[in-house]
């Protein structure tokens, strides 16, 4: 016998901009489905970055999404920027009255998947999405392990990644939009070592880029430019080791046993819509950016602000106008978001292209930057990141707690 499930919402996807989304619905009453192919062990599992906005854990905490932000997102007050071969601090506090934080991915996900279950969410796991018919009432066709079924919607979100199902729907195709492909990647290393430093490092050194982050204070995850057809198995854990020294000259990183190693490569890209008829998509199925600006997760949760409003209005008062309105509203800050971290990664990474002109082209850049309040303020309030726009005007996020 067929199974059919009625849904007001179906989400495909449990990551955070889906698991965000569930929870604004159902703040304003408006149930919702979501299915995710993966296990919550695979989902809670994967470790990622999490270098997380102001307004983004702010928002977390004040929608009910986790309740555990408060306490296990670590404050950072600033990032050191080498060049010159020495560092340069951006004081976040002092330049924007804000702060970002270090709130890992899979610590925010392990969070917000408790909560909702908690809260009775229709959480399905292990079940893949096979197809989306759409219509006034789009139809999810999905299959778990007791076998195929519908899910019957009043509207349907594709928060399911950069390989997502629900993108050919909105855009046409899966390549349905604007695509840059960067000539570097990032040899990234996972280490069980203590912190060479209590805030993110970047280096933009001769020898190309380097980045010191954290995760605890006894793993700490990082990188350095490579090419983009790097072996990742072609160097020793010496090598590793001293390429990523010499790109911080001054600095002598912790070092400890290497328990991750992987090469990631950039790329951008922005759907060239995010709504059509009664289906939209979010986050990193709308939109991917070189990790450099730490803006990934931050753009799906603006996403997500702004269609959850829309939602409401549609769902709840008829009111087409708002979702009419969604993929306009929300492209404004997705290409802010795009050039940013487009600026972050030219200015810190040596183009495989380039001259020593580059280079000192580079550097003037850089020491103009830091040299001027102005251009050290800008900077800084990209990074801690713009207030959310809504449907009903601008959220503001409180002002923050002065550190004990």
């Amino acid at each position: 016998m067929s199974r059919t499930v009625r849904t007001r919402v179906a989400i495909v996807g449990a990551g955070p901009a889906g698991l965000l989304l569930s929870q604004l619905l159902a703040n304003d009453g408006i149930d919702s489905v979501i299915v995710d192919q993966r296990s919550r062990a695979d989902i809670e599992g994967t470790v990622k970055a999490g270098t997380l906005e102001y307004g983004t854990v702010q928002l977390l905490i004040q929608s009910g999404s986790t309740r555990n932000a408060a306490t296990v997102a670590e404050r950072h007050e600033g990032i050191e920027v080498w060049f010159d071969g020495e560092p340069h601090r951006l004081d976040f506090p002092a330049l924007t009255g804000r702060h970002a934080y270090l709130y890992p991915q899979h610590s925010v996900l392990i969070d917000q998947i408790a909560t909702r279950l908690d809260a009775g969410q229709d959480l399905r796991f292990e079940t893949t999405a096979l197809a989306v018919i759409e219509g006034d009432q789009p139809v999810l066709k999905v299959e778990d392990a007791e076998g195929a079924y519908d899910i019957v919607a009043d509207f349907l979100v594709g928060a399911d990644g950069a390989r997502s199902l629900v993108r050919p729907v909105v855009t046409g195709s899966s390549h349905g939009g604007y695509f840059r492909e960067y000539p570097y990647a990032w040899f990234g290393i996972l280490t069980a070592a203590s912190r060479s430093s209590k805030e993110l490092m970047y280096s933009a050194s001769p020898d190309g880029f380097a980045l010191i982050s954290q995760r605890t204070d006894s793993l700490q995850r990082m990188y350095f430019q490579c090419d983009p057809e790097t072996d990742p198995d072609s160097f020793t854990e010496a090598q590793l080791w001293d390429e990523l020294q010499k790109r911080i000259p001054g600095k002598t990183l912790q070092q400890g046993p290497i328990t991750r190693r992987d090469v990631l490569r950039f790329r951008s890209f922005v759907a060239s819509t995010l709504r059509r008829g009664r289906v939209a998509i979010v986050g990193d199925a709308a939109h991917t950016v070189p990790p450099t600006g730490a803006k990934g997760i931050n753009m799906a949760v603006a996403d997500v602000v702004l269609l959850a409003g829309s939602l409401r209005e549609l769902l709840l008062t008829g009111d087409e106008r708002p979702i009419d309105a969604f993929s306009d509203k929300a492209m404004k800050r997705i290409w802010s978001s795009q050039h940013f971290s487009w600026w972050m990664t030219s200015m810190t990474h040596r183009a495989p292209d380039g001259d020593e002109f580059d280079r000192h082209r580079q550097l003037g850049e850089l020491r103009t930057l830091f040299s001027s309040e102005g251009g050290r303020r800008y900077l800084a309030e990209y990074y801690v990141g713009w207030p959310f726009e809504t449907v009903d005007g601008i959220w503001t996020a409180p002002a923050p707690v002065a550190a004990a």
